[in-house]
C-alpha cells in the first residue's frame, strides 16, 4: 500500500506533541473517521481521516478525562472535518 502525506488540522499537531511518548493505536470509530486510543495514566484520543487520496488528515487530538467522549471534542472534530470538506471542494472548483 502506498504511503500518504500527513496533514494536521487546527492545533492537532501541538496537542499530539503534548502526549506521552509511549502510545499505541487502537480501534476505529466509524467508516471514514478513525480514532487512536492512547492509554497511559491518562486517556488520549486522536481523530483522523485516512481515506482521502492526497493524504491523512489529523482532525483533533485531546486528553480524555471521563468515560464518555466530551461533546465539545466531538463537535470540534466535526467542525474541522466540515472545514476540510469545504476546502477540498473549493480547490476542485
Amino acid at each position: 500500500m502506498p504511503t500518504k502525506p500527513l496533514f494536521w488540522v487546527g492545533t492537532s499537531l501541538e496537542d499530539l506533541r503534548a502526549f506521552p511518548a509511549d502510545w499505541k493505536p487502537m480501534a476505529t470509530v466509524g467508516s471514514d473517521l478513525y480514532e487512536l486510543r492512547i492509554r497511559t495514566r491518562q486517556e488520549h484520543r486522536v481523530f483522523y481521516i485516512a481515506k482521502l487520496p492526497e493524504g491523512v488528515y489529523v482532525l483533533h487530538a485531546f486528553e480524555k478525562r471521563s468515560r464518555k467522549t466530551p461533546q465539545a471534542d466531538i463537535e470540534l472534530a466535526r467542525a474541522r472535518l466540515s472545514q476540510l470538506v469545504r476546502q477540498r471542494r473549493m480547490r476542485k472548483e
